[in-house]
């Protein structure tokens, strides 16, 4: 399949290169890093958002990324069915550009937390799960200050199944213990109503090659994976 992603750069991203790497070199993709000022949205059949600090998290966490012209790009992106992933800091643009409800604030330990975790998959039907069960225990890292999910709206959310992953333990039970950072009910990421539009707070970029496994998995893999599967379907629509 004859495809082509965007990884977006705001000054202050940090997983980008990472990011590229693994869709050009472990999944085989062709993949463009774009200074977030030159994106255009038809050179491209989906866009990620990475992970980092954009713009330094002045003000507060992807609020001035959220501003950025390439969020009018991703905008007719979204409209025309094409994914559009934020991974960690982007999952914080998305929300700050209100491509998804809610907000991220700041971790309940008010400390910066980095390591790895377990999520359960409650939704296989999105751009970034579709290759996973439902059930599935996924093997993965964090590294965030402000990853602690927010909404006032939590039962429309799981009414509409925009739950996408939570964090759970290693039998996918979601208990109190599992949540690295106060997450309202234990949530790491979400999607729109659409399905096409994916934030979550790990980083699945970090868990795609044996070498950087604690547990030797590849289950980062999946997610990009399933990205690549979700345009293919699009395309063969």
């Amino acid at each position: 399949m004859k495809a082509k992603i965007a990884v977006l750069m705001f000054p202050g991203s940090n997983c980008d290169l990472d990011t590229v790497h693994v869709l050009k070199n472990v999944i085989k993709v062709e993949t463009d890093l774009v200074w977030h000022n030159h994106f255009k949205e038809e050179n491209y059949d989906g866009v990620i958002l990475p992970g980092g600090f954009a713009f330094g998290d002045y003000l507060r966490a992807g609020i001035i990324a959220a501003h950025s012209p390439a969020i009018d790009e991703a905008k007719v992106m979204l409209k025309d069915g094409r994914p559009v992933i934020g991974i960690c800091n982007g999952f914080q643009i998305l929300t700050e550009a209100q491509f998804l409800p809610g907000a991220l604030l700041q971790n309940d330990s008010l400390k910066f937390v980095c390591k790895w975790v377990n999520l359960v998959v409650e939704n296989n039907n999105t751009a970034l799960s579709n290759k996973m069960k439902e059930g599935e225990v996924i093997d993965i890292p964090i590294a965030h200050g402000e990853g602690r999910f927010f909404t006032d709206n939590l039962k429309e959310l799981e009414e509409n199944n925009q739950i996408v992953f939570r964090y759970a333990d290693e039998q996918g039970k979601v208990t109190k213990d599992s949540n690295p950072n106060g997450s309202l009910g234990n949530i790491a990421g979400i999607c729109n109503l659409e399905r096409n539009c994916v934030g979550l707070m790990p980083h699945p970029e970090r868990a795609s090659e044996v070498i950087l496994s604690p547990k030797k998995t590849t289950h980062g893999r999946l997610f990009f994976e399933s990205m690549m599967e979700y345009i293919g379907r699009r395309i063969l629509q």
